[in-house]
Order: C-alpha cells, then sequence, then structure tokens
C-alpha cells in the first residue's frame, strides 16, 4: 500500500487573509519529490503554509504519515525554509544598515552558535565543504552576506535531517559554482530513503531532474499533480512582446529631470579599504563610474559586492571615513547625503529583509521619493499620481492598497523595484534585483531595465549570479574576489 506522507483533501483555510479561491487537494506519497510552480502572487505559499498546518483549515481534512519517523509531528518531521528566513530571521529589532554598524552587532549571536542541533555528522562534513562554512563560523550571524545567509540557511535545516524538507527558491541568491553544486547535494540528499523534498520555484530552469512531480498554482488555485515530463511539454510561454513594448515607449517618453548633477563621474572610489574585525572585505579599491555607462557588479558570495554599494549610498558608516566622491563631490565635505540619495534608486537583498513595515504597497513605493523607510510624509496628490504610474509599470496596480506584508515575496520585490525607479533616478543601483520573480516578471523587469537606460544620461550598477539577467547595455564589468 503506497505511503502518503501528506495528505490534504479539499483543505480551504480558516482566515480568509490566507484562503486560496478554492478548495486544494495534494498528496505527497512515497518516493516522490515535488515542484510547487506558479508565478508570482499565485497561492503557493499559503498553499505550502496549509500543508504544514500553519494556516489551520476551516474545511477539508489534513493528514500526515511520517513513519519510519519516531515522532509523527509536522514540527518534527517537516522542515520549511521560507523566502525571507533565507535572507536571515529578520524581526522586528532588525533595521536596514545595522550590517554595517559595529556597534549595533556586539550582542549579534555567531554563526556557530546559531547551527543548532546536528544528527549526521558525515552529512555535516559534506555540507561544511560545499557551503565553505568553516570560515564562518566565527562571523557574527549578521555580518554574512545576502548569499553566505542562503548557505548557512539551507545547512542548519539539512542537519536536522528532517523527513519532509521544503525550500522556497533555493537556487536564487547563490553564485554559479553553488548553485550547480546544490543541485548535485539536492540529488544526492533526494535518493535516501525517509526524505522527501518539495521545491517552490517561480522559474521553470529551476526545476532539477531528481523532481518526480508537479504542482501547478495559478490565480490562488492548485492544479492536479502531473509528472515531471507532463508539465514541462505542456508549458506553453506567453508572449509578451506587445505588452512590453507599450510599457517599454511610455517609460521612454518620460520627460527628462531639471535638476542633474554636473559631473562626469557619477562614482569615484580612490584606495578604498573596508575591514571588520581581522577580515579585510575590501582593500585599496580604485573605481570610476562615469555618467551614461552600464556596470555589472560580479563576484562569489562574499566577496564584498553589497558592502561595496553601501558605501555609494552612504549606508554604511565606513564610508565617511574613505575617500569617496558621488557626483563630483567629496563625502564628508559638508554636503547633504539626502540631496544626493535624491539621485539614486537602490534595490538590495538587505532592504527586502528589513521591511517590515506593513503599510499599503503604495506608501512602500512613495518612501522611495524619502530615501525612508516606511512613510513618514503625507504623499501629494501629483506625487502619488507618480507612484501609480510605476506600479503600472510593473504590473503591480492592483495591489497598491494591499498591505506589503500580505503580498508574496515575489509582488513585495516588485513593490521595491517600483520604489527605487519612482524618483526616476540618474543612478540606478540594482543588487539581485530579478530575485524571486517568475519567469514572465523576469523578462518584464529586465526589458523595464533596459527601457530606462536608453533614457539620457542614466547610469547603472547591477548585481546578479545569473549572466542571462544582465541588459544588453552592460558596457563596464567589474569582478571582486573574495578575501579568506
Amino acid at each position: 500500500m503506497t505511503q502518503h506522507i501528506i495528505k490534504l483533501k479539499d483543505g480551504v483555510a480558516r482566515n480568509p487573509l490566507v484562503r486560496l479561491d478554492a478548495p486544494a487537494t495534494v498528496v505527497l506519497s512515497e518516493g516522490e519529490h515535488i515542484a510547487i510552480v506558479g508565478p508570482n502572487g499565485a497561492g503557493k505559499s499559503l498553499l505550502v503554509d496549509m500543508l504544514t498546518g500553519k494556516n489551520l483549515l476551516r474545511e477539508g481534512s489534513l493528514s500526515y504519515d511520517f513513519s519510519p519517523s519516531f515522532t509523527q509531528t509536522a514540527y518534527d518531521n517537516i522542515k520549511y525554509i521560507a523566502f525571507r528566513d533565507t535572507y536571515g530571521a529578520a524581526d522586528a529589532n532588525y533595521y536596514y544598515q545595522q550590517r554595517w554598524n559595529a556597534h549595533d552587532q556586539e550582542d549579534a549571536p555567531l554563526v556557530s552558535e546559531m547551527l543548532g542541533q546536528v544528527k549526521d555528522e558525515t552529512l555535516k562534513e559534506e555540507l561544511f565543504d560545499l557551503f565553505r562554512i568553516t570560515p564562518l563560523l566565527d562571523k557574527k550571524i549578521i555580518l554574512l552576506s545576502s548569499g553566505e545567509l542562503r548557505k548557512f540557511q539551507l545547512t542548519r535545516t539539512l542537519l536536522t535531517s528532517p523527513r519532509v524538507l521544503i525550500m522556497d527558491n533555493p537556487f536564487i541568491g547563490l553564485d554559479a559554482a553553488t548553485r550547480e553544486l546544490l543541485f548535485r547535494l539536492l540529488e544526492q540528499l533526494a535518493r535516501r530513503e525517509a526524505l522527501q523534498i518539495v521545491l517552490v520555484l517561480s522559474l521553470l530552469d529551476d526545476i532539477p531532474e531528481f523532481i518526480t512531480h508537479v504542482i501547478p498554482v495559478e490565480d490562488r488555485k492548485v492544479g492536479d499533480k502531473l509528472t515531471r515530463g507532463e508539465y514541462l511539454d505542456g508549458y506553453v510561454p506567453r508572449d509578451l512582446s506587445g505588452e512590453v513594448m507599450e510599457r517599454r515607449e511610455r517609460i521612454l517618453s518620460l520627460p527628462a529631470r531639471e535638476d542633474l548633477f554636473s559631473s562626469e563621474e557619477v562614482v569615484k572610489l580612490n584606495k578604498v579599504s573596508i575591514r571588520y574585525g581581522n577580515r579585510t572585505i575590501l582593500h585599496e579599491l580604485d573605481w570610476v563610474v562615469k555618467r551614461g555607462e552600464k556596470w555589472a557588479l560580479t563576484g562569489e558570495n562574499g566577496s564584498g559586492k553589497s558592502t561595496l554599494l553601501s558605501l555609494v549610498c552612504a549606508d554604511n558608516p565606513q564610508s565617511y571615513a574613505c575617500d569617496i566622491r558621488l557626483f563630483g563631490r567629496k563625502r564628508g565635505s559638508g554636503e547633504s547625503i539626502w540631496d544626493i540619495k535624491r539621485h539614486i534608486g537602490y534595490v538590495s537583498p538587505e532592504m527586502h529583509r528589513a521591511y517590515l513595515k506593513n503599510l499599503p504597497a503604495i506608501e512602500i513605493v512613495a518612501s522611495g521619493l524619502h530615501d525612508s523607510i516606511g512613510l513618514y510624509k503625507k504623499i501629494h496628490t501629483d506625487q502619488l499620481a507618480v507612484c501609480e504610474w510605476w506600479m503600472d509599470i510593473f504590473g503591480i496596480a492592483s495591489v497598491k492598497d494591499r498591505p506589503f506584508l500580505q503580498l508574496s515575496s515575489g509582488e513585495q520585490r516588485l513593490v521595491l523595484l517600483a520604489r527605487a525607479f519612482v524618483k526616476d533616478p540618474e543612478l540606478l543601483i540594482l543588487d539581485e534585483p530579478l530575485h524571486g520573480l517568475d519567469t514572465d516578471n523576469r523578462y518584464r523587469v529586465k526589458q523595464i531595465i533596459e527601457a530606462f537606460c536608453e533614457r539620457g544620461d542614466k547610469t547603472l550598477i547591477m548585481v546578479t549570479h545569473y549572466e542571462s539577467e544582465l541588459p544588453v547595455s552592460i558596457d563596464r564589468r567589474i569582478h571582486l574576489t573574495r578575501n579568506v
């Protein structure tokens, strides 16, 4: 008789705020490894929360059979790495610049203190080697880069030896070499007895071969379980060319800003060095970004990419001790950093992690006009219209009044992207901008970036671990090497 490890039949969540639009039926059987796939906002996370028992049922039934596990509780047997968890467990006490403020790091635990119980020493050695965890053990958890945080969270969860392992977009944010290694590791784990893997994915490219079945979720409805082959054979990509062309024309028709800086040098770093304790992140870095240039900033996880961008955006206190010029003005020479920030649009994993404000989405977008985390000034009518315009460009006009924390992770990322563009910045800094976006939205956003950069003297600095995500307009590259 087939063992059904998780069986949800005609499930309807009790809370209407987290309810799918139709009863859901899902069965995870022995030997199956499942991918839950669908576009941003489709309801994938809502389904997982029902499967794990987080969202209690009003109708239907949910049953488990975790044998041969010694316990039968979902808490002991199901481990779920949600999207936000992979940035680190931020709470209400975490703030955006905390990672770079040394005086607020004293009470942060070390990586070694956060690992928890190890049940399989062989697996521990394998994971430590795969993710290079040993050099991180003596670091404060708050000092890890977004990629390092993902590696840590994956390691900590895998070491608990779960019966069911659920991972939300586990491959994003990892450099190419680590992604490939993680694919191989999961393939090995999938061959183990008493372990079922469930991946929650937004990209078809990320469905590994060890996945046996796919459960599509769209429009907050759960489809029938298909074999991997059936799903891939039946997938038909949407033709977005007309829609993208229309948005491109709207962006190109925007009037140019009248308050542009005159300097041809947008960013200039002169022998900039950054150290935390005994670790050197950047060493005597010289870098000049000129007006109109389009830069790709690359490097493996932990090489200092986000730290470099935190200096440019004045989010890192050490920037005031460095020889840095923005738009021809030397940092710390008396200029208002807020005057400079008005010309910079920025989005990053750290920003997404820190945004725990449950404000309406349009207020999150409007906060970009004032470079604040949250909105502390009243939105004027003309500003509101600009926010709505950019939300429409990014395809999220329909969620403008919904609370930010009730949006899916992909919808949240689109809101933060609209926030970066809303003030029509001279310098656009995008750190992993397509994180968590589905196939269609990745294409849309890439084309939006491309169109925006065609306008006048726009300057771009973009970080990504996927070469395919870079706009064709990229004409410069800087690669950072990780200091051991």
